[in-house]
């Protein structure tokens, strides 16, 4: 699903600052990932290169055969919007809109007419136990009820890959657990799923935990 060869990553704010140093990884498709490492050592950045949200500077990156390179932003945002769902520790919902009309977002995009995306957005918010909270606004809900609406709004457009960005870093132990069990189900579904996370917890639980150490992979553990 996922092949990075040699990714160099620089930025070029004041004194150059070299991020990624070489990254090479393989992902497969269905595998459930986590990658640790203590800031600076380059987890956001990866993550954002996943995401194409962010591009690099050398090496390769292939997702789902594709090669993934510079790109103008509608050409990036329409290949996120088909391969790539988000789910943020700050959760990043529109405060102005319903639990409903945020997880419907995504469809919104695609062109899909009110009707027929908030019919699949309530699919959603049912299967994430939300469905009462539908018509509900952002400051009315939990932190574990606004997370599992970011989920729903990272599945509704039938992504290829789920990335989580310490989708608990916000949360209780408890709440946290309910998180990861969700993303768990999700990757028993067949989706990819990656999640950076501080957690030793957290990463215990993925099948592979990815270690980052001054912008290279220091270290690869199996949990399978």
């Amino acid at each position: 699903m996922i092949q990075l060869t040699n990714i160099h990553k620089t930025y070029y704010t004041g004194a150059p600052l070299h991020v990624l140093k070489g990254i090479d990884l393989t992902i497969e498709k269905g595998e459930f990932v986590s990658i640790m490492g203590a800031s600076g050592s380059g987890k956001s950045t990866l993550l954002n290169i996943l995401g194409m949200l962010d591009t690099y500077d050398k090496g390769t990156y292939l997702l789902d055969g594709r090669l993934i390179t510079e790109m103008n932003e509608t050409k990036a945002a329409r290949l996120r919007n088909q391969y790539i769902g988000f789910v943020f520790q700050s959760f990043n919902l529109i405060n102005f809109k319903t639990a409903l009309e945020n997880v419907a977002l995504p469809l919104y995009y695609r062109g899909i007419g009110r009707k027929e995306r908030n019919r699949t957005a309530l699919e959603y918010l049912d299967k994430l136990d939300l469905r009462d909270w539908a018509n509900h606004m952002p400051n009315e809900l939990s932190g574990g009820q606004k997370q599992r609406i970011a989920i729903a709004r990272a599945l509704i457009a039938k992504p290829h890959v789920v990335l989580a960005d310490e989708p608990t870093g916000a949360l209780d132990s408890v709440t946290s657990q309910e998180v990861i069990n969700i993303l768990r189900s999700i990757n028993a579904e067949g989706l990819t799923v990656i999640v950076v996370t501080h957690a030793a917890e957290i990463s215990a639980q993925t099948d592979k935990i990815i270690h980052l150490k001054d912008g290279m992979i220091s270290e690869i553990i199996s949990n399978k």
